[in-house]
């Protein structure tokens, strides 16, 4: 049964080819799964079993006639998050104030998952308004990871990453305005990608946003590829989206005489020395795979890391502020906690973030890129991180007291939005937790990071080893 529920979605659709394995066996086995972990892990949001179980025969009996057109992802059962929109289905956001909000529209990357067969099952969930690290609500309660429950899978896109360690879904998607799919990908073990600003196409409500990306979020690398190649491309409805159609070639070169850049804490982030440890491994692993490796000194980026979050807090204040006067009734306890740090920013954070960035990116980051194919660094410098924490709670990380948010090393590259970025798995700490890594491309270079993550799969294979997987009975104790 494992290896059916953790079965990559390029190895399902092969099957679905060869008639060895029916897309209602796969749905079937999702479900029950799904059921099973619901109480404890908690991932889903709204669900649709009765109708992807529909879904499943019509892929089936697609598959059974050559002469029916199949799409790129015919019967794969797909989670999307519950802050995506979908015509005729609801989207809270993980908030109770949208508890009976309808969305009229389908976010334009969501539609063509569907459009290439996708099999849509369930919603994943999210904190409030997707605005936390972990991934609690008053809408979803608890969302917890399967590799220990009482540590959070991540957030805000928590429940598609939950979902996917847990073998209850082959594919899913996020979002990620400071670290919302990378982090929890690396809490949970998963690969999750951010792509490059105007790469996916996006709702009105946040096109131009540059700091808010769709992704995939997978179990492997080329199943993240996959979905990324359905899910770009430009869109009349989207003025943002790109012209430029990239894909990820199913067969990706090596990297030998790569030349790859890497930081272990970019300068200003407190690392567990088990995450370290994880991240080095992976580091020379990539150079035995013939990349040419070597470490940068990314000192002085302090004050952009700090606006990088500082400049969407201060975007956050009217929302936030608008939910707690309206809603105080239904808002979800860490609330207010969010406005006062959302106005402990200001229009001048904000502007200082704009100048700075530039600079930076002249001074330091854009000759670096113009030396090196790439950056490393890992994506959280620790995984323990509790499933209820609130924003301003403290972890002890070396004996550093530090909140989750600056344990959580991703949201300067969404300021720097037009690099894409890969996370994928780079070990297990001590405590028999996950831990990721995260690739830096070059301005809309996707292939490159995809290629980068592919060498390490390869040599670090993760997904097809029966010991990268929590059991079900770890999912299932209280």
């Amino acid at each position: 049964m494992n290896d059916l529920l953790y079965m990559s979605a390029t190895d399902a659709l092969k099957e679905f080819r060869s008639r060895s394995l029916s897309p209602v066996e796969l749905v079937d086995a999702i479900i029950a799964r799904a059921e099973k972990i619901q109480d404890t892990v908690n991932p889903f949001a709204d669900k649709y079993f009765d109708e992807a179980i529909k879904n499943a025969k019509l892929a089936e009996a697609k598959y059974r006639d050559p002469d029916d057109r199949l799409g790129t992802l015919e019967g794969l059962p797909l989670a999307v998050k519950d802050s995506t929109p979908i015509r005729g289905r609801r989207s809270t956001n993980g908030s109770l104030i949208n508890k009976k909000r309808v969305d009229q529209q389908t976010n334009p990357s969501i539609e063509r998952l569907l459009a290439s067969g996708a099999n849509l099952f369930a919603r994943t969930t999210c904190p409030e308004f997707c605005w936390l690290f972990t991934c609690h609500s008053r809408m979803w309660g608890v969302t917890r990871n399967p590799w220990r429950l009482d540590i959070t899978p991540g957030g805000s896109s928590g429940g598609s990453a939950a979902a996917l360690a847990a073998g209850a879904t082959t594919i899913a998607t996020g979002s990620d305005s400071a670290g919302s799919i990378r982090q929890p990908a690396s809490q949970c073990g998963v690969v999750g990608y951010k792509p490059a600003y105007g790469r996916m196409p996006l709702s009105p409500s946040n096109s131009f946003d540059p700091y808010v990306q769709i992704g995939p979020m997978a179990r492997t690398v080329a199943d993240a590829a996959l979905m990324s190649n359905v899910m770009s491309g430009p869109h009349p409805l989207d003025h943002t989206a790109l012209n430029d159609i990239v894909t990820i070639p199913d067969c990706l070169p090596d990297i030998t005489g790569m030349k790859i850049a890497f930081s272990k804490n970019l300068g200003y982030f407190q690392l567990a020395d088990d995450v370290e440890r994880e991240f080095m491994s992976s580091v020379d692993a990539l150079a035995k795979a013939g990349a040419i490796i070597e470490e940068v000194s990314l000192s002085g980026l302090d004050e952009i890391i700090r606006l990088s979050h500082g400049a969407q807090e201060f975007l956050a204040h009217e929302f936030l502020q608008e939910a707690l006067d309206n809603f105080p009734d239904i808002i979800s306890d860490y609330v207010p906690e969010l406005l006062k740090t959302a106005l402990s920013f200001n229009s001048s954070d904000f502007r200082k973030s704009t100048l700075l960035a530039g600079e930076i990116w002249q001074s330091r980051l854009g000759p670096l890129f113009q030396e090196y194919e790439a950056l490393l660094c890992p994506t959280v410098s620790s995984p323990l991180v509790p499933a209820e924490n609130w924003q301003k709670q403290k972890i002890t990380v070396n004996g550093h007291q530090l909140t989750d948010t600056e344990m959580t090393m991703t949201g300067l590259f969404n300021l720097y939005s037009r690099c894409p970025v890969l996370s994928v798995p780079a070990g297990m700490t001590d405590d028999a937790l996950p831990c990721g890594l995260q690739i830096i491309g070059h301005p809309y270079d996707d292939v490159t990071v995809f290629q980068i993550g592919a060498a390490l799969e390869k040599i670090r294979p993760w997904a097809s080893a029966s010991d990268k997987w929590p059991s079900l009975s770890s999912m299932t104790s209280t």
